[in-house]
């Protein structure tokens, strides 16, 4: 899945309500990130994290716990980015209370807009193995309401930091 759309904050702002870190304001707003943690810190800009969500489409779908490494990296024109992929981790086995789930590689950049300092671009992209026995209609009428849930809250949690 793929998901892109102008944000009415600057890179920094969105970047602020995204940023894969623990106790960010992620867990905050977005309605499919219940808790994020960070299960150990490899360098600076790359972490083994553990992301969980709550029950979702009327609870049909459990909660899930992802596994991920993820790299942060900004780049020279300000462009930043987040990407993750599944890992295994010793410290961080299945849980009993979630269905464990699968993220191939994924990420997201924010992306500024030349002469617009307070509109970003985010590009958002994911292909997730949800795990468990969901019929592929239900993963396929959920991932879409999802996108777009995202990119609405995202942008009131925005707005919630100009004030």
């Amino acid at each position: 899945y793929r998901g892109e759309g102008i944000v009415p904050a600057s890179p920094h702002m969105v970047w602020e309500c995204i940023k894969p870190v623990a106790g960010g304001l992620r867990t905050k707003w977005d309605q499919n990130v219940k808790d994020f943690e960070v299960i150990e810190a490899i360098s600076d800009t790359v972490s083994v994290c553990r992301t969980t969500t709550p029950s979702a489409f009327m609870r049909i779908i459990s909660p899930r716990e992802f596994v991920d490494v993820v790299l942060i990296k900004q780049y020279e024109d300000g462009t930043m980015q987040s990407a993750a992929t599944n890992v295994e981790h010793p410290l961080c086995p299945p849980q009993a209370d979630f269905v464990r789930g699968f993220n191939y590689p994924c990420g997201c950049f924010c992306i500024p807009l030349p002469g617009e300092p307070e509109r970003t671009q985010l590009l958002t992209f994911f292909q997730t193995d949800l795990g468990g026995y969901l019929p592929q209609t239900v993963v396929d009428s959920f991932f879409p309401a999802s996108i777009a849930g995202f990119y609405s809250n995202l942008t009131k949690a925005v707005k919630t930091l100009k004030v």
